[in-house]
């Protein structure tokens, strides 16, 4: 039977989840799941520091909002150190490393005569091939690994295809530090191994390390992972994500109010694809997903196509759910959670509220005839509509209401009838409604907000602009 397959996320916790890095770990979770395997977290917390608790803290968090759930318990690479240890020793032990007792100084020199004398400052260490009797008593040293002289490495690479690298411009890079510490390039690639890892899929920027870690896989005897490295996300204008370009961390897409399958279905669409394909489900992207539809060049964010697919997902999203995530988008904001009576009302208009409501505070907005208490305060431009005549018509409106059959055809029926009576068109009509009910100009429709706010509160809205000013 095939291996099963194995990925995993692998985020430095010195700082917020950038959304490149969500990206990534989305593609980890799609490719797993789609297959039935497993998605692992592992911190790399090494650089102690850097690393702050409230950096990890804001990585699960970032990764529970986007629903990338990780199997088995997240690892911490700092606490693995002893085995990065261990396989060291071992690498020493058997011949593929080797003690350097080189100063910095000596390094430095080095490099300065090789840059002075035209040549690669490619540091060679003169203790590579030196036997245990010529190692010096009590003197601090390093391990490094032994690499090729000679010959090509080459890393098979599933997005970027085959990268050939000579040998003899790789290092014997250091694997312990003088300190006894473990370098990044060993956790990695032992984390890796031991987590049983089978597909590394990451940014392109770490495209060069492949080649050192795969020494590491050679030395011990231990299977290749296969590689995917993709390409970065850029902004609008065609260069590296920065400030510049607008949101950097997930958790400033959560508070700006987008849906999360929203943003899964985007983050998606960022560098792959599925023919002509941009809205899906999560069911579909897993099914979909592979990483040989990934593109070699970098993909460009655009905020026009993530409100777009966002919008198409609040349109989509089964209520309860949709209302869920909308709590959780005021919590995040420090804003009043929705009342059980207000989420109730919430419930029965979403019908009406979600169409063309791109993020959270524009379904909130658009909800404002709910979330807002008697007695309304009408804006200026609303207010406009409640002059002394349009009060009158609601007077006399008012009480034909309050016996109306109370669907919408019936109150339809009625307020139509209505305006022809008093030879009127019903948009004439509507404006002084829409106040009353919302104090707004621009609402639902005012059958709609009638039907979710109820005949009594309905009734009480009306009555309170028929008789404001009197």
């Amino acid at each position: 039977m095939a291996t099963p397959v194995v990925t995993r996320f692998a985020p430095s916790p010195t700082g917020f989840l950038h959304i490149g890095g969500a990206r990534t770990a989305l593609f980890n979770w799609l490719y797993a799941r789609g297959r039935g395997g497993k998605f692992l977290l592992r911190i790399e917390d090494t650089d102690r520091a850097r690393s702050t608790p409230e950096a990890t803290q804001a990585i699960l968090d970032g990764l529970a909002w986007l629903g990338l759930d990780h199997d088995d318990e997240a690892v911490s690479q700092f606490a693995r150190a002893e085995r990065h240890r261990e396989v060291a020793h071992q690498l020493l032990a058997e011949g593929h490393a080797y003690k350097c007792f080189s100063t910095q100084d000596e390094i430095e020199t080095f490099r300065d005569t090789a840059r002075a004398e035209g040549r690669s400052t490619l540091f060679r260490s003169p203790w590579r091939d030196a036997t245990p009797e010529q190692h010096p008593d009590d003197s601090a040293y390093v391990i490094r690994i032994r690499a090729p002289r000679e010959g090509v490495t080459v890393i098979r690479d599933v997005v970027q295809g085959d990268i050939t690298i000579r040998n003899d411009q790789l290092d014997d890079m250091v694997l312990l530090r003088g300190d006894g510490t473990p370098v990044y390039m060993l956790a990695v690639a032992v984390d890796d191994h031991d987590m049983g890892v089978t597909h590394v899929i990451r940014g392109d920027d770490h495209l060069n390390n492949a080649a050192r870690q795969m020494l590491i896989y050679q030395a011990m005897g231990w299977p290749l992972p296969a590689y995917a490295h993709i390409p970065l996300i850029h902004g609008p204008d065609g260069k590296k994500l920065s400030k510049r370009h607008g949101a950097l961390g997930v958790e400033e897409y959560h508070k700006m109010g987008y849906p999360a399958a929203g943003m899964r279905n985007y983050l998606a669409r960022l560098g792959w694809s599925h023919g002509d394909d941009e809205f899906f489900t999560d069911a579909q992207a897993q099914d979909w997903f592979d990483i040989t539809g990934i593109g070699k060049s970098p993909a460009r964010l655009d905020f026009k196509k993530l409100e777009n697919l966002c919008g198409q997902h609040i349109a989509a999203m089964d209520d309860a759910a949709l209302l869920h995530e909308l709590q959780g988008f005021l919590a995040v904001t420090g804003q009043t959670p929705l009342s059980d009576a207000k989420v109730t009302l919430m419930e029965r208009g979403m019908y009406c509220l979600k169409e063309r409501a791109k993020t959270f505070p524009e379904l909130l907005d658009k909800a404002e005839f709910i979330l807002s208490e008697r007695p309304i305060v009408p804006e200026e431009k609303a207010a406009a509509q409640l002059d002394g005549v349009s009060r009158g018509i609601l007077n006399e409106l008012t009480p034909q209401l309050q016996n109306a059959n109370w669907t919408r055809d019936g109150i339809e029926t009625l307020a139509t009838q209505f305006a022809e009576t008093h030879g009127m068109k019903f948009g004439k009509l509507a404006g002084p409604i829409r106040a009353a009910l919302a104090g707004r100009s621009a609402t639902p429709s005012v059958f709609d907000m009638m039907l979710v706010l109820g005949r009594d509160e309905s009734i009480a809205r009306l009555t309170d602009a028929a008789c404001g000013g009197a």
